[in-house]
């Protein structure tokens, strides 16, 4: 079952498709303009008529959304998050992390950037957003979250860094 197209509008990873036959080789009308400084024909206007090469007739859209895609984008930008590398993110520690010492926190996230450990049984869904390390005997625990850039609300894609504030939370295991 597709997606409304206005359910997709932001979403990466979503492609449209024929609602008659589920074919991705779709057309829609539209209206190209010259452009004269890229000397290339620009987009102007899409229209609300489709048409499927695959079934051969006019058609509405439904969108997909590409699950592994998604994954993956996920994947490498909550890698990025761990080596600090995100536009939008923050590092919460609790206050057990706070009392290991100021000394012990560069080489936590160091062990956490580093962090390569992943498995079905600590990442399920393959994106790279919780894992254990254990420094100078205390098991630690680090996650990341998805908020809205407000922090108000989750992300309405985490797909999608640019709506997407990423959270990674480091705490003691016995504070989980």
């Amino acid at each position: 079952m597709g997606l409304r197209e206005m359910d997709v509008a932001d979403m990466i990873g979503a492609y449209p498709t024929c609602q008659s036959c589920g074919s991705r080789n779709v057309l829609r009308d539209a209206w190209a303009e010259w452009n004269f400084a890229s000397g290339e024909w620009a987009l102007g206007q899409t229209f609300d008529q489709c048409f499927c090469e695959a079934c051969e007739q006019d058609t509405s859209l439904g969108w997909e959304i590409d699950k592994g895609y998604r994954t993956k984008r996920i994947r490498r930008l909550n890698d990025a998050m761990r080596r600090g590398e995100a536009q939008y993110g923050s590092v919460m520690i609790t206050q057990g992390v706070q009392g290991l010492g100021d000394e012990a926190l560069p080489l936590i996230t160091k062990r956490i950037e580093e962090f390569s450990a992943f498995s079905s049984d600590n990442d399920p869904h393959g994106e790279h957003d919780f894992g254990k390390i254990v420094h100078e005997g205390t098991e630690i625990f680090w996650k990341l979250d998805y908020f809205d850039r407000a922090l108000k609300h989750h992300s309405p894609d985490a797909a999608n860094p640019n709506v997407t504030h990423r959270v990674l939370t480091i705490m003691l295991t016995s504070e989980y």
